[in-house]
């Protein structure tokens, strides 16, 4: 297998332009740098964590995935699910999940999942994604007014009811910090720079934090330095670790009480739900973004390759302290437009990473926890998908804006997992609604223009659409009143694409019923397979009372001859 993989991999490095993945590596590599320690502060974990995970899950998922030019990362998507687990289960508890959650998407791929994930309805994503953008924006609003809240954690109510009790902690310095970096982050894009604009704002966030507070001694914020620690060889230290990640079992890490998780199957059954959830979204997200990246460049992805490189990447990560990961659309976007055609450039970015560790760490220790605030608040509306909600508001069927309103409520108020297996539950039944609406039946005078008028013995039915449980049951219950004087029922079948078990015995019903009036059925134009699977089930042609032919005139001649017997 590895084999394999390593020449498809010189295949396409070699069939590429090596200077534009370059590039695109170390442009991708800047943008998810500080992207990488805010999503890990959001999920309540120290910010290395996020770097961990962007360097080696960026460079394991791009040589084992199915696309080319995703880029895999800690996500904001990611946020609303992992922390609650950190807060119940600390980040021994993440990282087991995280593990648990890649054999998930490992099996998803074997069993060629990838096709059905990909089918999510559009009001289902935009419902959850704008939620999860909301819950994000939430939880950034107490780092970016300085608000002092003991515990912040609970349902969404509970969070608005903290932030609500401790406005009058509200510090005008970490705001003033986290309004300049927004406005940079707002107006930055507007210059058209080739500048990631993140990149400015935390910079100039950082620069003029530090330069206030050489000016002003009263002047002073939260930066990632005083709120992150770390011991090196029994030296406490503040920030980022400047050292590479270390192998280290998950289960030896600490859960919420800060003593060692361990492992036993109690725990694996209670994480199992999350590491479900985590596995969900990120084959969701993950199967996204390479559909977009297809789209940007012409390639095309394979959906059950790329689940399996997410699940191998994320069994490898928690064992060098990475959070989940999956690939990150916006950073994707930027590696495709900087040039990227290979999974060298993802590999480029993860050494980019590893190389800021080493050289910038005590350098990321200076950047306000406001800023990272206004950071993630940027995210959050970017992710939150405002014209396509508003799109849909305006536009959309009454039932898919329900659908996209019960996803957006429910992930906002309770979960996001809820939000989507009742989001799918809806636009399945509302699928099942419309199908049966496409389904009709009608009976004709004549079974054919053109053609003379049917004796009153004989009926004519002419059925199109699929016949599944919703619309079998509403078009064979037609046939029961049919008049006294009818001896042959012709349905012709030649627009029927679909036919079910609950079809297969409702006409099984039918047959009973005209058969015990001797009435005869001449079933005309049938598609091959849906004979097959009716055979199959023991509907056949029985001399005098079952009929099939495949033309109208050939029906309306069986139909005559069984009069005359």
């Amino acid at each position: 297998m590895f084999s394999a993989l390593k020449s498809s991999f010189e295949d396409r490095i070699s069939s590429a332009s090596v200077q534009g993945d370059i590039n695109a590596g170390l442009t991708v590599g800047v943008i998810a740098l500080p992207l990488s320690m805010a999503l890990a502060i959001a999920i309540g974990v120290p910010p290395q964590h996020g770097l961990y995970t962007a360097m080696i899950a960026g460079i394991a998922i791009a040589l084992m995935g199915g696309s080319r030019v995703n880029i895999s990362g800690p996500t904001a998507a990611f946020v609303v699910v992992l922390l609650p687990i950190v807060h119940q289960f600390g980040l021994g508890g993440l990282l087991i999940s995280g593990f648990m959650a890649g054999m998930i998407l490992i099996l998803l791929g074997i069993s060629k999942s990838g096709r059905l994930i990909e089918i999510v309805p559009f009001p289902v994503v935009i419902g959850f994604t704008a939620g999860i953008g909301v819950v994000i924006a939430t939880f950034q609003i107490k780092d970016f007014l300085g608000l002092e809240i003991p515990a912040f954690d609970g349902h969404f109510f509970d969070k608005l009811s903290a932030i609500i009790q401790a406005l009058p902690s509200f510090d005008w310095q970490a705001s003033l910090i986290a309004a300049i970096t927004l406005f940079v982050l707002i107006y930055w894009p507007k210059l058209h720079s080739k500048i990631p604009g993140h990149l400015i704002a935390l910079l100039v966030g950082t620069l003029i934090a530090m330069g206030l507070n050489i000016s002003m001694v009263e002047f002073e914020v939260e930066t990632i330095g005083s709120r992150f620690h770390y011991a090196l060889n029994g030296i406490m230290g503040e920030g980022i670790p400047p050292i590479l990640p270390n192998f280290e079992w998950p289960w030896n890490l600490a859960d919420a009480n800060g003593n060692p998780i361990g492992f036993s199957f109690e725990l694996f059954r209670t994480l199992l739900p999350a590491a479900i959830t985590i596995a969900i979204l990120g084959a969701l997200e993950s199967l996204l973004c390479a559909s977009a990246a297809d789209g940007m460049c012409g390639q095309k992805h394979n959906p059950n390759d790329e689940l399996i490189g997410q699940g191998i990447g994320n069994m490898i990560i928690p064992f060098f302290g990475g959070i989940p990961a999956t690939a990150a659309i916006a950073r994707t976007a930027a590696n495709v437009k900087a040039g990227a055609t290979t999974p060298f450039s993802s590999v480029i970015h993860g050494g980019f990473i590893l190389l800021s560790i080493i050289v910038f760490a005590p350098f990321l220790s200076y950047i306000p926890m406001s800023s990272m605030a206004a950071l993630l608040m940027m995210v959050a509306w970017n992710m939150s998908e405002s014209h396509h909600f508003i799109r849909i508001l305006k536009s959309a069927p009454k039932g898919d804006i329900i659908v996209l309103l019960t996803c957006f409520i429910l992930t906002v108020l309770f979960d996001m997992a809820i939000a989507v297996a009742i989001g799918m539950a809806m636009a399945a039944g509302l699928f099942i609604k419309r199908s049966i609406e496409t389904t009709t039946h009608q009976q004709l005078s004549k079974y054919n223009p053109d053609r003379e008028t049917l004796p009153d013995e004989i009926v004519f039915y002419d059925i199109n659409g699929p016949l599944f449980f919703g619309t079998a049951e509403k078009t064979m219950n037609h046939l029961t009143y049919i008049a006294p004087e009818v001896r042959v029922v012709i349905l012709d079948m030649a627009e029927v694409n679909m036919i079910d078990m609950s079809a297969i015995i409702a006409m099984e019903t039918i047959l009973k019923n005209f058969e015990k009036h001797k009435v005869s059925i001449v079933i005309n134009q049938l598609q091959p397979r849906l004979l097959l699977k009716l055979r199959k089930a023991g509907l056949r042609k029985q001399e005098g009372k079952v009929e099939f032919t495949n033309h109208a005139d050939d029906a309306f001649a069986r139909a005559k001859a069984l009069l005359e017997h």
